[in-house]
């Protein structure tokens, strides 16, 4: 089986060493020998790594997918251009296709692939998109294929992970970690996708459709990063109990309706996910008869994210000497619980000015805007206060009012992290 390989970064490099070193044992796993046919890049000057063979590599993408001797496509490009064209026209050929692009399965024309895949017989696998090494979507798709799934959390981005963790066991505040996991290879230069959970985002809406069998594309996804939690927040959180996360969360609401969001959440310590640190992910999964599920490992990195392209891969060449393909339910549009209609606890920090009144000013929006107030404690120091506060079950809708007409009060001078609580009840 030829293996047309698009992409030769971090990832793809990986996988080609891996496909060369492991060579003969693929091959019994596979029941074919897997021949790198060719390898696509934007640069063919670019140094690379010891052992990528430099007679592979092409700037050719489009001809190396049309190649007829080429019988599976991985792409390992990332981004919706060229990478959607030439995952299209893979499948439009009847060629399976194997890929790490959470941003492209995430995208309305990710759907489109889906559909396209299942129209030409060809398979579309994706193992690899969600949490790097970690079996999740074969889990889902195959183990709990029959299972009715109430919730899938957790922790898909290592870098906020590591992040947090830091924050949370060192004092840290939020640039210093920031600084630090860009240091050691954590956090890319510009950490947009990561921080302010775009990256999350894509995620919580390919496990929607993989756990819950909805299309859901990223941008209907509930967002925020973790770039207004200061040390403050992550402190307290710590003497109430609480280990700070940024969490993917997909549940049911409701006559079948779906939360999908990613935010920052304060998770008991009791909890599982609480004691997951640095920059490994995990997934909790709830299910009615299979109880509660925790899949945990490295969730990123080349040679944990290959590896799960490679178990994709391997399934792929099955599928096609048998002449078949991978599970691909149905799927049907997502009706999504509007965001304002979730209930949460939450967690909220001011900063205000520390004079007479201004508590009783603060806790009258509370109350104006329909939120009760569980606890709350106050740090004063040079005129200026913090004020933390928790909240019982208070609706989104109702919350971001209260934000809203807090941010107008005179007294209030930045309004810092929000945080709902999870694994809870109240």
């Amino acid at each position: 089986m030829r293996v047309a390989v698009l992409g030769c970064g971090t990832v793809g490099t990986a996988l080609v060493r891996i496909l060369q070193d492991r060579s003969d044992a693929l091959a019994v796993q596979s029941g074919a020998r897997l021949e790198v046919a060719g390898i696509a890049v934007r640069d063919l000057a670019l140094e690379r790594a010891p052992g990528i063979p430099r007679g592979l590599l092409t700037t050719g993408a489009a001809e190396l997918v049309a190649d007829p001797s080429v019988d599976v496509v991985v792409e390992l490009i990332g981004g919706t251009d060229p990478a959607e064209r030439l995952v299209r026209n893979a499948l439009e050929l009847g060629k399976p296709v194997v890929t790490a692009n959470k941003a492209l399965l995430a995208s309305p024309e990710g759907v489109a692939l889906r559909s396209l895949a299942k129209k030409h017989g060809a398979d579309l696998l994706y193992e690899a998109a969600v949490a790097g090494a970690i079996p999740l979507v074969r889990a889902l798709r195959e183990s709990l294929t029959g299972e009715r799934i109430h919730r899938v959390m957790g922790i898909v981005n290592g870098t906020t992970n590591f992040i947090l963790t830091k924050m949370g066991e060192q004092g840290a505040d939020y640039a210093d970690a920031l600084a630090e996991a860009q240091a050691l290879g954590f956090a890319e230069r510009d950490p947009t996708a990561d921080v302010e959970g775009f990256d999350a985002a894509a995620k919580a809406a390919i496990l929607a459709g993989v756990a819950f069998g909805y299309d859901v594309a990223s941008a209907d996804v509930m967002r925020e990063g973790i770039t207004a939690i200061r040390a403050v927040d992550v402190e307290f959180a710590d003497r109430l109990g609480y280990a700070v996360k940024l969490l993917a969360v997909v549940e049911r609401t409701g006559d079948d309706a779906l939360s999908v969001r990613v935010h920052p959440a304060m998770v008991p310590k009791s909890h599982p996910l609480a004691g997951v640190r640095g920059a490994f992910n995990a997934v909790f999964i709830e299910g009615e008869a299979a109880g509660e599920l925790m899949l945990y490992g490295q969730g990123a990195g080349g040679l944990p994210t290959a590896s799960a392209v490679v178990g994709d891969l391997i399934d792929a060449v099955r599928n096609r000497l048998a002449g078949t393909t991978a599970p691909s339910p149905d799927r049907q549009p997502a009706r999504l619980l509007p965001e304002s209609e979730l209930r949460t606890q939450c967690y909220v920090s001011l900063q205000v000015t520390d004079r007479p009144g201004v508590l009783a000013a603060v806790a009258k929006v509370f109350g104006d805007n329909n939120v009760s107030i569980r606890s709350m404690e106050q740090e004063g120091y040079a005129g200026e206060a913090q004020l933390l506060f928790l909240t019982h079950l208070t609706s989104e809708g109702d919350m971001r009012s209260t934000l809203a007409a807090l941010s107008d009060l005179d007294a209030v001078e930045r309004i810092g992290g929000l945080m709902r609580i999870v694994g809870e009840p109240e």
